[in-house]
């Protein structure tokens, strides 16, 4: 099996992991969950932290063929479209975003110009579907529980789980969000864990847990299948679905989940602009 070379870049407002996965023989290369900065009390985005995936991508001498999101996170702005401007690839997620799309369209109120096909991303990554970076062979594996559009990529020997799983001393992702389920969320994990054990697994996020002093965001199939706290072989069903939902109950929303999943679900386009020119984010009252 090819190993890829993966280079993470760390966002420490908001702990999330973006990735590039290339292909050392051919020097092409994917990128996993970018992100636009976004200040909120101001509205501002800058575009700092895709600059430094796009300058990796050029000094590297990479070419770009995918700009991948696992998801539509409700946690930081994806930059898919920028990167798309400034140095080529296709834009992607997986196939069930018009499920995500229909019910945050409904809870944003969009009009009849938002469409809830997909149709604003460049490919819909079907479950099981194989694809190429350079020699590298992948494969998109939908993981669904945390939103019903979470799609993992095995690529060669690692697997992106997006926000599915998190590092074994901090657990499992929250199933609180419209359309998320913590029973649909066990059985994505295990399609994960039937994986050879020493698949190389990278995460999107990390909150560095209690007794830790180092962020991380590599682990392996085999780790969490021995030492997960949340879900480990042996883990029942309905033990974990009793955990989860217990404490999803407590859990405050994301600080960006409005303005994130409204960009997010566009593939990262802004909302068109008003009468004024001026583009805007909504904020829907007690609908979360």
């Amino acid at each position: 099996m090819h190993k890829p070379d993966v280079t993470g870049f760390f966002d420490q407002a908001t702990y999330t992991i973006s990735y590039v996965v290339s292909d050392p023989e051919t020097k092409q290369c994917a990128i996993i969950d970018s992100l636009l900065d976004f200040d909120q009390a101001s509205g501002r985005t800058t575009t700092e932290s895709a600059d430094k995936l796009i300058a990796f991508v050029r000094e590297q001498g990479l070419t770009c063929e995918w700009i991948i999101d696992t998801h539509v996170h409700a946690d930081h702005l994806t930059a898919a479209p920028y990167i798309r401007e400034q140095i080529g690839g296709k834009t992607a997620i997986g196939d069930q975003i018009p499920v995500v799309q229909r019910v945050f369209g409904e809870i944003f109120n969009e009009d009849q110009s938002f469409h809830t096909d997909g149709s604003q991303f460049d490919h819909l990554f079907t479950d099981g579907e194989i694809y190429h970076i350079g020699n590298l062979e992948a494969r998109a594996i939908h993981t669904p529980g945390h939103t019903p559009a979470c799609m993992s990529h095995l690529i060669g020997d690692a697997l992106f789980v997006g926000d599915t799983i998190f590092m074994p001393d901090f657990g499992t992702a929250r199933c609180d969000f419209p359309g998320g389920d913590a029973g649909t969320l066990f059985d994505s994990i295990q399609k994960l864990f039937a994986l050879p054990d020493e698949t190389r697994m990278f995460l999107c996020h990390d909150y560095m847990a209690p007794g830790r002093d180092t962020y991380r965001w590599e682990t392996t199939v085999g780790e969490q299948k021995e030492s997960n706290i949340h879900i480990k072989t042996g883990t029942s069903r309905d033990d974990f679905i009793a955990m989860r939902t217990a404490r999803d109950a407590t859990l405050d929303m994301p600080k960006l989940i409005l303005p994130s999943v409204q960009i997010n679900m566009r593939a990262g386009d802004m909302p068109p602009p008003e009468d004024n020119g001026q583009r805007y984010m909504k904020l829907p009252i007690n609908a979360l």
